[in-house]
């Protein structure tokens, strides 16, 4: 009788404990989900890269921190750099494209597009050693694009006008609450007629076209793969399994370890994407088309 007193006093002192540490033990538990490694594969140091580049290009700075440290990086030999992005700002897709130039002279970097490559994002891939697109990947739309709204009928319907104070003929220039006056047009006409030849100029330079036939593979044409690699815009039409060979066959690697995205990372990717999917459920936002 003693002896079964003793086994149940452990078994209630067990479960006492686990009841007292339940969220203790359960955040244990969760830390060594995500910083165990997998396998045998996990303690071995990674050799190659995918740094990911999606949606419309405004804020670039994690892309660049990633670019950086794959440089850096003396085990790495080499990057898949995917992209799935209509473009965005220029400054920031210049910058990108300047990373993966640097990038280039100390290891090969291939470009998959796996969706769309245009615009800003065709600019930031130029200099890669390959750019690989999916067979069903929408290529190209060399150009640049400043739009502005005239709001003035409205603002005179709801009995809205502003006042200015400016110095220098061109500070009003790009304003919503007029029509631009031809002087404006032609200033703006300036900066854009500006930045779309150092856009065609670079991707002649990057791609080794003929600047004077820019009209056929510039000029904000928009093609598909296959159209694209007939104008060489691209070097290949295949999916990531063949970008992935590629790149292994140019790092030289003979046992190729990729990289895999930092689990902690990941888990707030997942709770994010979760939290968003709630709120755009209950709260649907407001989309201009």
């Amino acid at each position: 009788m003693e002896f079964i007193k003793k086994i149940f006093s452990s078994i209630t002192a067990t479960l006492k404990f686990f009841s007292e540490n339940f969220k203790g033990l359960l955040f244990v538990l969760i830390l060594v989900l995500i910083f165990a490694p997998d396998g045998e594969k996990e303690l071995e140091k990674p050799n190659l890269q995918k740094i990911v580049l999606s949606g419309p290009i405004m804020d670039v700075s994690e892309v660049l921190n990633k670019l950086q440290k794959a440089k850096k990086d003396k085990n790495i030999k080499g990057v898949l750099f995917e992209v799935n992005s209509p473009g965005g700002a220029v400054a920031p897709s210049i910058e990108i494209s300047n990373a993966i130039k640097e990038l280039k002279k100390q290891k090969p970097v291939i470009v998959y597009a796996s969706g769309t490559i245009a615009s800003g994002s065709y600019y930031a891939s130029i200099w890669a050693n390959q750019i690989i697109a999916n067979p069903g990947s929408m290529v190209g739309s060399i150009g640049v694009i400043l739009e502005g709204a005239d709001v003035s009928g409205l603002m005179s319907k709801i009995g809205i006008k502003t006042q200015t104070i400016q110095a220098g003929k061109y500070k009003k220039v790009g304003t919503p609450d007029r029509a631009w006056k031809p002087y404006e047009i032609a200033e703006l006409n300036k900066v854009i007629q500006d930045t779309y030849d150092m856009f065609c100029e670079d991707v002649a330079k990057a791609r080794k076209l003929e600047l004077k036939k820019r009209d056929s593979w510039a000029n904000a044409h928009i093609f598909t793969s296959r159209q694209a690699k007939k104008v060489k815009l691209i070097d290949e039409v295949a999916t990531i399994s063949v970008a992935k060979k590629e790149l292994e066959k140019l790092s030289g690697v003979k046992k190729p370890i990729w990289a895999k995205e930092d689990k902690f990372e990941k888990l707030l990717k997942k709770l994010t994407a979760s939290a968003s999917v709630v709120l755009y459920t209950y709260f649907p936002p407001i989309t201009l088309k």
